[in-house]
């Protein structure tokens, strides 16, 4: 039997799976301040060794009865709550918080209090006192005393403590940045695993209206075949066609349904929630974004190129710092407190000492500690001027793939009617005898593939849109508007 060669959805899927692998890889080496080379993948796990934490949540409460209703902007706030990836960053972003506290407790003032009270005998010949003087005793005590006293210290110069400081804000920075890079790389996984989720429902529907169509066409072939106008191999042919229909409805479904489990571990669904899809997201060309203000928008709002910058800052002051390890300190400690049998006939007390440390001679320490430094710091700078290109590189293609699958759009929806078109003349000519239903299974054929052809290049236009926000920076603030405000 002839058949038209029709495009493979799973391919499509695959494709733009592995993209996606690509990106939150990249950008979540960002998120941990590694560089990150682009690499080809089929999945996340075959890149990574494991599962992306962008492909994670922490799900709250358990299941209910009860059927959700999902809606593409519940879906991203649910992502944006629980997806492991962003909880993942957010625990990054305290520990860095951790290490400027403890850095600026070095130049802040350190108060402690004590109280003690101490009883004592002393052994005079036991501490050296070898001599033998009538009527002076050997031992003296027991006696007691009463101490309580405050102390206080602090670094009045110690540009060393200081740089650590400036250091470590900055990557305070760089992990805030982090986190909300973090947040748009959720928006473009969740969006991904919604719209795949809308094209599997969309092949569904087409793929039960194939079915209907096949029933119908074998059908009449049974009645033609039963008036003697039409032979039992068309009968056949039918019939092969709609358990043809049937088998592909069955992978669609199954598929469906596995998306939708896949959005749901996303969004942090507890296991074995039911839910339904409230959002189409149709063709809606994208209006008003041009390649120079995404550019501008991309630098400006990148939140993993700003995480970059801030790191590079850091290794700056980082290596400030390792310099500082060359110049003197001055610290300063005061102690004030009461001593006595008893509180009672106490007297007060004071020190204050001042200390200037110079350091000399440390075996080459600072020297290799500024090394280790300035290699950190090239390392920084050469990440941040690859991601520019990259960012630059990033949204250029995003502008080339929506051009293109806005252009398979429109192709697919002429070809979606021509298709119909055809297969309608083929039924009439079947009717009057004129052909066989060979005419009438290869129109079909054609149909079917025009119909997820278009699916599918919808669904390659609107992740594009998504990867567009994402290129951009603008993931967060503007897919709802990309997506036709859906």
């Amino acid at each position: 039997m002839l058949r038209t060669q029709r495009p493979n959805p799973e391919l499509l899927r695959v494709l733009w799976k592995s993209l996606l692998a690509c990106l939150i890889l990249a950008s979540h080496r960002t998120v941990c301040g590694q560089a990150s080379a682009p690499e080809s993948s089929i999945s996340i796990e075959s890149v990574t060794g494991t599962q992306s934490p962008f492909l994670g949540s922490v799900p709250p409460g358990q299941a209910t009865s009860k059927v959700l209703s999902l809606s593409i902007s519940e879906a991203i706030e649910r992502g944006l709550k629980y997806n492991l990836g962003l909880v993942e960053s957010d625990l990054a972003t305290r520990t860095a918080r951790a290490e400027r506290l403890k850095s600026l407790s070095q130049l802040l003032p350190n108060l402690s209090a004590s109280i003690s009270q101490n009883i004592e005998q002393v052994n005079l010949r036991a501490e050296g006192l070898n001599f033998n003087f009538p009527g002076f005793p050997v031992i003296v005590g027991p006696f007691s005393f009463q101490d309580a006293r405050a102390s206080l210290s602090q670094r009045v110069l110690d540009w060393n403590a200081l740089q650590n400081l400036r250091a470590t804000t900055e990557r305070l920075k760089s992990s805030q940045f982090a986190y909300q890079n973090a947040r748009d790389i959720v928006v473009l996984v969740v969006g991904n695993a919604y719209l795949q989720a809308i094209a599997d429902a969309a092949t569904v529907e087409s793929q039960q209206a194939q079915v209907k169509t096949a029933q119908a066409l074998y059908k009449r072939a049974q009645d033609e075949r039963t008036a003697g106008v039409a032979a039992r191999i068309d009968e056949l042919r039918a019939q092969v066609e709609l358990q043809t229909q049937q088998q592909r409805l069955i992978a669609a479904q199954n598929q469906l349904e596995k998306d939708k489990l896949n959005l749901a571990r996303i969004i942090g669904l507890p296991p074995g929630q039911q839910f339904t899809l409230t959002d189409t997201v149709p063709y809606s060309p994208l209006e008003g974004v041009t390649l120079e203000k995404a550019l501008q928008d991309a630098y400006a709002n990148r939140a993993d190129y700003l995480s970059a910058k801030a790191a590079m800052r850091a290794a700056e002051f980082s290596r400030k710092a390792a310099v500082a390890e060359r110049y003197p300190s001055l610290n300063t400690n005061t102690t004030y407190g009461v001593i006595g049998p008893n509180f009672a006939s106490s007297h007060g007390t004071v020190t204050f000492a001042g200390t200037l440390n110079i350091p000399i001679f440390q075996g080459g320490r600072a020297h290799a500690e500024i090394l280790e430094a300035d290699t950190e710091l090239r390392r920084r700078r050469a990440q941040l001027e690859d991601l520019r290109g990259r960012i630059d590189s990033e949204v250029r293609s995003a502008f080339l793939d929506l051009k293109a699958a806005e252009d398979l759009v429109k192709v697919a929806k002429s070809n979606m009617d021509l298709a119909s078109q055809t297969l309608t003349q083929a039924q009439d000519r079947f009717a009057a005898g004129v052909t066989d239903n060979i005419e009438v299974v290869q129109a079909q054929e054609s149909v079917a593939a025009a119909n997820q052809s278009y699916i599918s290049s919808l669904y390659a236009y609107n992740i594009a849109k998504v990867e567009l926000a994402r290129a951009a920076g603008v993931a967060e603030k503007a897919v709802k508007a990309y997506l036709g405000g859906k």
